[in-house]
C-alpha cells in the first residue's frame, strides 16, 4: 500500500503552465505504476496520464497528448504532471493514483487501487 498526497493545484491561465506533484509514502513506491486522473463537477473521473514503475513507459489521454508530461522521481517517491497550455475548461480536481501491477494500458479508474485526495486546478481564459 502507498499513501498519496497531491499538491501544486491552483489557478492557471489557458496557455500557461502548472506542475502538479504527488508525494507517496511507503517503501515500495518504485514498484508501482502511477497515474493522473481528473474530474469535473458532475462528470466522471477521466484518465489523464500514466507512467510505469521505471518511468520508461507512459500513456496519455488524447486530449492532453503533446501538452502534458508525466514523470517520476523514485528516489523522492514523487510523480509529477507538467501541464503546458491547459485548455480553459473550468475547474477539475486532479487525482494521483497508484497500482502495483504493470502499467500496460491501465487507463480506467478501477484499474488503480490507491488514490490521493486530489488537488484542484482551475484554468481560466
Amino acid at each position: 500500500q502507498v499513501q498519496l498526497v497531491e499538491s501544486g493545484g491552483g489557478l492557471v491561465q489557458a496557455g500557461g503552465s502548472l506542475r502538479l506533484s504527488c508525494a507517496a509514502s511507503g517503501r515500495t513506491f518504485s514498484s508501482y505504476a502511477m497515474g493522473w486522473f481528473r474530474q469535473a463537477t458532475g462528470k466522471e473521473r477521466e484518465f489523464v496520464a500514466g507512467i510505469s514503475w521505471s518511468g520508461g513507459s507512459t500513456l496519455y489521454a488524447d486530449s492532453v497528448k503533446g501538452r502534458f508530461t508525466i514523470s517520476r522521481d523514485n528516489a523522492k517517491k514523487t510523480v509529477y504532471l507538467q501541464m503546458n497550455s491547459p485548455k480553459p475548461e473550468g475547474t477539475d480536481v486532479y487525482y494521483c493514483a497508484a497500482d502495483i501491477r504493470q502499467l500496460g494500458n491501465r487507463v480506467r479508474e478501477y484499474e488503480y487501487k490507491n488514490w490521493g485526495q486530489g488537488t484542484q486546478v482551475t484554468v481560466t481564459s
